[in-house]
């Protein structure tokens, strides 16, 4: 397959619309295939306020919630692999707290399947005084429906399921990730807690009036000190065509295989079609209901994706032969602005629309 370059510059040409809106204030996108790259492209600026700051291709972005793929999920998946974990391993068997009613049957795959019953989210860097007391909290919560029966999105089950792998793997998440799946990669600037100042602002702190810059924008994961297995990660284009090339070539890399493909199709599988939303394990998939979706309208039932709360996503479309990077700050100046949604939907279709047959 190819791309007609005319009509993928319509697609480019919805996102410098979108800068110049104030849908986000600047974008870093790339677009490939499995033997490469159709082109990377940046517009915009990666701080607004209180100052103006450039991008570059080196700018790194607060990846929000594809910390739950590009991390948690794949750590989780290279621990299957070597035999550490199982997808129906019960999270009693980690948390003690668990042994109990209904919980005591909710495995690993509710969790990375967003079906374990568990509220979506709860303030609690707000109701704890730590991460351990944190996971108490979790574990001690009522459960909203039972296990299996809808998908119900959560951060708290990436929350446990990131303390979990901690337990197994006997480190720190960060430290496990970088160990298991950014160093194999060779994704040398993802990271939680970054060193560098070239980062893509986020929203103005209301208590001191500055940016987030490098600092976690997610409450929860900032209380935990920038890490935790929903949000914190940190990366950029470089790092995530990397990390795309991976996935359109079902788990292979220019190197060798990073997932085996009985694992990367595990993996991508639709598990909760019959359900309420499309899941597989972490990702979300396109599946064969038409439902909405940030990947848009064109891309294959097949397709898999995931988006971040601060404007972040990927889409990657197999049966197209072709993967969409989109790193935004949307949430720059203020969270206030959700014109980022039906972008996605519309700068997907733009892009898919582009695709032409040999």
């Amino acid at each position: 397959m190819k791309i007609d370059k005319s009509l993928l510059d319509d697609a480019l040409a919805l996102v410098r619309q979108a800068v110049d809106k104030g849908c986000f204030p600047g974008a870093t996108l790339a677009i490939g295939h499995k033997n490469g790259l159709y082109g990377v492209w940046q517009y915009g600026k990666a701080c607004i306020y209180p100052s103006v700051i450039e991008i570059n291709m080196d700018t790194l972005y607060d990846m929000a919630s594809l910390t739950k793929v590009v991390a948690t999920t794949m750590l989780f998946m290279k621990f299957l692999e070597k035999g550490l974990v199982t997808l129906h391993d019960r999270v009693a068997d980690y948390i003690s707290h668990f042994k109990c009613d209904e919980k005591q049957h909710i495995t690993l795959f509710h969790l990375l399947t967003h079906t374990s019953g568990l509220p979506a989210y709860l303030p609690l860097y707000k109701l704890c005084n730590g991460y351990y007391e944190a996971i108490k909290y979790i574990s001690d919560v009522n459960l909203e429906y039972t296990p299996g029966e809808k998908v119900v999105y959560s951060d708290l089950g990436f929350i446990l399921l990131g303390c979990i792998l901690e337990k197994i793997g006997d480190a720190r998440l960060d430290e496990l990730c970088s160990r298991y799946v950014f160093e194999p990669l060779g994704m040398e600037h993802t990271c939680f807690n970054p060193k560098t100042d070239n980062v893509a602002a986020t929203e103005v702190d209301e208590k001191t009036g500055k940016a987030l810059m490098g600092e976690c924008h997610d409450e929860n994961a900032r209380f935990f000190g920038g890490v935790s297995g929903h949000a914190g990660l940190f990366s950029n284009i470089q790092d995530l065509i990397k990390f795309s090339s991976m996935l359109i070539n079902k788990g292979a890399t220019s190197t060798g295989r990073f997932l085996s493909a009985p694992s990367f199709e595990v993996m991508i599988r639709n598990y909760t079609g019959h359900l309420n939303e499309d899941r597989g394990i972490g990702w979300c998939v396109k599946g064969e209901k038409g439902r909405i979706s940030s990947g848009g309208d064109l891309v294959s039932p097949s397709a898999f994706g995931h988006t971040g709360f601060t404007g972040t996503s990927i889409w990657v479309d197999i049966p197209h032969d072709i993967y969409v990077v989109l790193l935004t700050n949307r949430v720059h100046p203020s969270r206030q602005n959700d014109s980022i949604i039906r972008f996605r939907r519309a700068f997907h279709n733009a892009v898919l629309s582009s695709v032409i047959y040999d």
